[in-house]
């Protein structure tokens, strides 16, 4: 799997990416431990609506970015992003009000949502080989899984040294780290499209491409069924592990590593088992896995029996069927759309993918404190459920772009031979 890092281009990158999320780890712990500083027992809500904030701005920006990506050089898009993110970071620590806390957070995640999808669509340009792509993509997937586990273990670490306002030091350093990786390689340039319309249309081209192609309409029902799964553990597993298992404080990032741990776990068998079977059938495995997790804890909740083990094996589950839904996904957007729209594909994939969570974070928070968990799990089974079966009409197995085969016409190695001795009687014959 390592040896796409010796493409000196793509290693550069790569590191960036790692770094960035690093820092916007050490980031997302100082910033609740800001929110409970400012609000006190109202940090909760801050927290909330910061969240609501960063997913409307990817919802927003991504498209908007995307509409005018081709005209700027991909290596100023991304080193310019990082240092924008660099200078909210700087501006965190000196927060002496809530409104103050969403507006960084606006402009912070309005540069990732520029930054992350032209680093996705430089990708497939810069490594052509499928084999190189497939490995890159399950690189990325380990990124994010890795950096969830390993920003929480650093940041407490580093509180034992120093006070949180530190931390967005570290982000600092992330940040300025990416921009520097970005800034010394050389990348490809984005082609000129000429597209009719006026700005809006150039906006909305990215997810108009979904509305063309099955497998891009089913790809919209996958994003809400890795959302599903994924809220449920974001949102309610530290309710779960501390009120209703009655578990220790440390035990809730424990949950969370199982579900890290089944995403590694898949993402790192993954490159085998799609140079055998075809992205439609991982991805859709992985649709229908969720809703088998979904499920078990909707029962086991009902039931009355739900228990630490088994909130480990599902957490495990749900991680592991959500790396096999995402990490193909790469792959199934560059087979669908021409090179040149590439950036606009990423763009609506990252704005469409966040646009299910920001339907399903509030409402796995909403139906859990109102309704009970057992009506939250239930509700999110039901979505997961739907999401699934819709992926599997919207997407029929012969307009499949992942599972190439040999044209009934094009005779195989066999069938060759055959000709070629049957050309060789019939020349004897004459």
């Amino acid at each position: 799997m390592l040896r796409v890092l010796r493409n000196r281009t793509y290693r550069h990158l790569f590191i960036a990416q790692v770094v960035a999320l690093v820092g916007t780890g050490l980031a997302t712990v100082a910033l609740s431990l800001l929110a409970y500083d400012l609000a006190g027992a109202d940090a909760s809500a801050v927290l909330g609506t910061a969240l609501a904030i960063k997913m409307v701005a990817y919802v927003g920006i991504a498209p908007l970015v995307a509409a005018f990506a081709t005209r700027i050089p991909r290596r100023t898009l991304l080193a310019g992003s990082d240092l924008i993110r660099t200078g909210v970071a700087l501006a965190l620590p000196f927060v002496t009000q809530v409104w103050q806390i969403y507006v960084l957070i606006f402009l912070l995640q309005a540069a990732s949502a520029a930054f992350t999808p032209t680093f996705q669509a430089t990708i497939p340009e810069l490594l052509k080989d499928e084999r190189d792509y497939t490995q890159a993509l399950t690189l990325s997937r380990l990124a994010y899984d890795l950096e969830s586990l390993f920003s929480p273990v650093l940041a407490a670490g580093l509180l034992s040294l120093i006070t949180y306002n530190w931390l967005f030091m570290g982000t600092v350093f992330g940040f300025l780290a990416s921009a520097a990786f970005v800034v010394f390689v050389v990348l490809p340039k984005p082609q000129p499209v000429e597209r009719t319309g006026g700005p809006f249309a150039a906006a909305t081209f990215g997810a108009r491409l979904f509305g063309k192609a099955p497998q891009l309409r089913a790809l919209l029902a996958l994003n809400l069924a890795v959302a599903a799964g994924g809220a449920m553990v974001i949102v309610n597993t530290v309710v779960l592990a501390r009120d209703y298992l009655q578990r220790g404080a440390g035990d809730t990032s424990l949950a969370l590593g199982a579900f890290g741990a089944g995403s590694m776990a898949v993402a790192l068998l993954l490159p085998r088992v799609l140079t055998r079977v075809g992205d439609r059938t991982v991805m859709l495995s992985g649709a229908y896995t969720l809703v088998g997790g979904l499920l078990t804890v909707t029962a086991t909740l009902a039931a009355g029996v739900f228990s630490w083990p088994v909130m480990l094996a599902a957490w495990a589950v749900l991680g592991a069927a959500t790396a096999a839904v995402l990490t193909p996904t790469g792959r199934l957007i560059r087979r669908s759309v021409a090179p040149a729209d590439l950036p606009a594909a990423f763009a609506a994939q990252f704005s469409l993918s966040h646009a299910a969570w920001l339907l399903t974070y509030p409402l796995a928070g909403w139906l859990a404190s109102e309704s009970g968990m057992t009506a939250a799990a239930a509700t999110l089974t039901v979505i997961g459920l739907t999401a699934a079966v819709a992926t599997r009409i919207l997407w029929p197995a012969r307009v499949s772009p992942a599972t190439p085969r040999r044209p009934r016409h094009a005779p195989g190695p066999r069938s060759l031979r055959h000709l070629h001795h049957a050309h060789a009687r019939r020349r004897e014959t004459v």
